[in-house]
């Protein structure tokens, strides 16, 4: 089984990048972490335009009509950039949702905290409840109370009560691996940067042997993930998604604490982009499916086939 992307969807993952590089880059971050716009409406419209959310919706339907493999590649550039807002939930809505394909509507989801599918019954906290004109599972958006979030860029609100998001969770949380993705692979591209620049004793601290260590700790981290998450997207089976998951959440947030080592005092500061990568990734480790989640599956399927 191939799984090495090919020449069409290179080309899509490099036509994203450039569509997000001019939409949303750095100086695009930081107005929004600045603002506190966790969406911007008019770059919503653009990437539905441009078929972000409807990648997936059958051509018959008005959508680009290609499948999951595709699908990472472009959610793994979005996760590079730190391109916030419910970006899984609206393309899991695409064909559900009047306008979440088209992106005229923000769509998030019943996403985040413990049990299985969403449907948790007891309430819990949902991202961007108050940027969305829908959520993903219910009939109707809830009233929700505010909570203090990691991220400046992921709002959350507590809700009384979850809606049925199982049949969106093993997409879900292949896509938000693909986030996290991204981000691992871009801490280390921002580490091997910095150890290149920063020069300590007269050479640059990419010299150093520790430093060489984190950032090559850093590159295999990132590596493993992203053959799991290309694996996953092939085979679109539970344990490898779950696998997927993990190691992906893990890459995210170790990668993003070693590049902060990398740094050291600038690591620590609010004007490097180092801690708003640490801080999406903890939270989008909560997100779909947490690692006490896949640990319990992929425990499962171990047991099951032993017996």
């Amino acid at each position: 089984m191939d799984f090495q992307p090919t020449e069409d969807q290179k080309d899509l993952r490099a036509g994203v990048r450039d569509l997000l590089a001019g939409r949303y880059g750095r100086e695009a971050l930081r107005a929004s972490v600045d603002t506190g716009a966790a969406v911007d409406r008019a770059l919503w419209r653009e990437l539905g335009e441009a078929g972000f959310f409807a990648l997936r919706l059958p051509e018959a339907e008005g959508g680009v009509g290609l499948g999951l493999p595709e699908a990472v590649l472009v959610f793994e550039e979005a996760g590079r950039v730190l391109l916030p807002g419910p970006l899984v939930a609206t393309h899991l809505a695409a064909g559900v949702v009047p306008g979440a394909a088209a992106g005229t509507a923000v769509v998030t989801a019943f996403d985040l905290g413990g049990g299985e599918g969403g449907g948790r019954g007891g309430g819990g906290l949902v991202t961007y409840l108050a940027e969305a004109d829908a959520v993903l599972g219910a009939a109707a958006v809830p009233a929700g109370e505010p909570v203090r979030s990691a991220d400046p860029l992921t709002p959350l609100h507590r809700v009384d009560a979850y809606g049925d998001c199982s049949a969106y969770r093993s997409a879900g949380a292949l896509l938000t691996a693909a986030l996290q993705l991204g981000s691992a692979l871009r801490t280390v591209e921002l580490a091997v940067r910095y150890g290149k620049e920063r020069e300590q004793f007269g050479q640059p601290i990419g010299a150093f042997q520790a430093v060489k260590h984190l950032c090559a700790e850093m590159l295999v981290r990132a590596e493993v993930a992203r053959t799991a998450v290309y694996a996953a997207a092939v085979t679109a089976e539970a344990g490898e998604i779950a696998t997927a998951k993990l190691l992906a959440d893990g890459a995210a947030v170790r990668n993003a604490r070693d590049c902060l080592q990398v740094h050291g005092g600038m690591g620590f500061t609010w004007e490097a982009d180092v801690h708003l990568h640490l801080k999406r990734a903890w939270v989008r480790a909560e997100q779909w499916r947490t690692a006490a989640e896949a640990e319990e599956l992929l425990a499962a399927e171990l047991l099951a086939s032993c017996a």
